[in-house]
């Protein structure tokens, strides 16, 4: 096959979406395939598409027809969707956007060479029909991996590259090729979610949920080390629930430690947790393992027990705060974030009262807020007693200016205090921005950032202690210390 072929990668969506992307860009180089950064440098731009709330699938939509633009301008021949948006609608994407060449669902990503091949030719590959991906798994969790062997999962592809793709690693390396030189990688633990979230259609086309083996996950983070990975996030739609279908719901546990011993690793990041799932040997864990940060995403949604249960979630606004309270006793300086869904379905202003009551006094790092829109296919559509869209968006006005002066608020705790920052960017023009990275109570694009004031001679992948000396909303400012162990005076670094 002439070796020219070029193909550019274009992920929208959340970290899943972006180690898929990079599965993606590992069986396609691996079959010939050079990727290219910029779409109208290829020949085929594949967008990876989002399909979990409106908004998300307007960008995928938009991302679609700003590559078609490129056709007839440059080197672009075809635009191809795949990902969440793609599966979840098939055929009917394809037929309602025709400036797509290509619809692909899950089931074609172990064939993606071939399938992008046939569309450069100017060959159709039929979209599929979508289907509820949950019923493809036994309901037995235990019996789901043998299963799962013939179940297209992204994300779960083979642990070795073909000959002469693999780097020094041998076995070790996954089938997945870096799109990007950052220090911070994310890790699949699991596919797929067996909760049943009256608001979320996502378990619907990710499917049920499978983990991947604890000896898989380590073989690609120490990967990631040897590519100069510094900092893994283990992501999946519930990280709380890896290893119930591997036979140890605590598998995360003892996983988590061998994560941390892995040479080049110096951080380990959980994200998605399901506060109705915590357990203490978790909360154990996760704020007393050296090299694993004590960071909670936690997935609270709301507070009010009416509304939660009509989510159909669990908890309220006092076990939550225990929750918190547990927590930060064995790890003050915890990191924590969530994400709240306001103007639910008979969300009452009682409820929403008692939603700034929680968030008055949980004192997150981190705070999304999401107006209710109904997604197609979940039971919350279904509801009555739904409020009118002008309410719904007064809320969700008050409620994310209440969180942006409540993080803010926060940050501002932290001033007097020392984080450990790992560089992701140095900016060194007379207009930029300096020196920027993240403490450990900072995910990557969600949490804020750290400006350091001073780091000449600091590169990025490179940590360094630093006293927070200001904020600026949620971001720190920071002063880098002389008596760090990568910091010197004399060299800077």
């Amino acid at each position: 096959m002439p070796e020219s072929r070029t193909v550019a990668l274009v992920t929208l969506g959340c970290a899943r979406n972006e180690v898929d992307s990079e599965e993606l860009a590992g069986r396609l180089e691996a079959d010939g395939w050079k990727l290219v950064e910029d779409a109208g440098e290829a020949d085929v731009a594949v967008v990876n598409t989002c399909g979990f709330v409106e908004a998300a699938k307007k960008d995928s939509v938009d991302a679609l027809l700003e590559a078609n633009d490129l056709k007839g301008h440059g080197r672009t021949q075809a635009v191809v969707a795949v990902g969440c948006m793609a599966e979840r609608y098939g055929k009917e994407l394809a037929e309602a956007l025709p400036e797509a060449d290509g619809v692909l669902g899950f089931d074609d990503y172990s064939d993606i060479s071939d399938r992008l091949q046939t569309i450069l030719n100017g060959g159709i590959h039929a979209a599929h029909t979508p289907r509820d991906r949950r019923k493809l798994l036994p309901i037995s969790p235990a019996e789901r991996q043998e299963a799962g062997a013939s179940v297209a999962l992204p994300g779960h592809g083979p642990t070795d590259l073909p000959e002469g793709v693999a780097p020094a690693s041998g076995p070790r390396a996954p089938l997945r090729r870096r799109l990007d030189g950052s220090p911070v990688a994310s890790v699949k633990l699991a596919s797929g979610c067996d909760r049943r979230c009256s608001f979320c259609a996502i378990p619907s086309f990710r499917g049920s949920f499978i983990s991947r083996r604890p000896s898989d996950v380590l073989n690609e983070t120490r990967w990631l080390a040897e590519q100069g990975v510094k900092e893994i996030m283990l992501v999946s739609e519930n990280n709380t629930s890896y290893g119930k279908d591997l036979g140890d719901i605590r598998l995360l546990e003892s996983l988590l430690p061998n994560l941390a011993d892995v040479d080049g690793i110096e951080r380990v990041r959980v994200s998605y947790l399901q506060p109705a799932e915590m357990r203490p040997g978790l909360i154990d864990v996760l704020t007393s393992t050296p090299k694993v940060v004590p960071y909670f995403d936690l997935s609270f949604q709301h507070s009010a027990p009416n509304v939660l249960r009509a989510m159909r979630r669990f908890g309220d606004t006092d076990r939550f705060l225990e929750l918190l309270d547990t927590i930060r006793s064995k790890a003050p300086e915890a990191g924590v974030r969530s994400n709240f869904i306001v103007g639910f379905p008979g969300e009452s202003e009682a409820d929403l009262a008692e939603l700034e009551r929680f968030l008055n006094h949980a004192r997150l790092d981190a705070i999304g807020v999401f107006g209710y829109s109904d997604e197609e296919g979940t039971e919350a559509a279904t509801y009555g007693d739904k409020l009118d869209e002008d309410v719904v968006a007064e809320r969700l006005a008050r409620v994310s200016r209440l969180a942006e002066e409540l993080v803010s608020q926060r940050a501002e705790e932290r001033v007097g205090a020392t984080v450990r920052v790992l560089v992701e960017s140095v900016e060194t023009a007379d207009d930029g921005d300096g020196v920027r990275g993240r403490a450990e109570h900072q995910a990557p694009e969600t949490d804020g950032q750290v400006l350091l004031t001073s780091g000449e001679g600091l590169g990025v992948g490179r940590m360094v202690d630093a006293k927070v000396v200001g904020t600026e909303g949620v971001d720190l400012v920071a002063e880098p210390l002389p008596g760090s162990p990568e910091w010197s005076e004399e060299t800077g670094r």
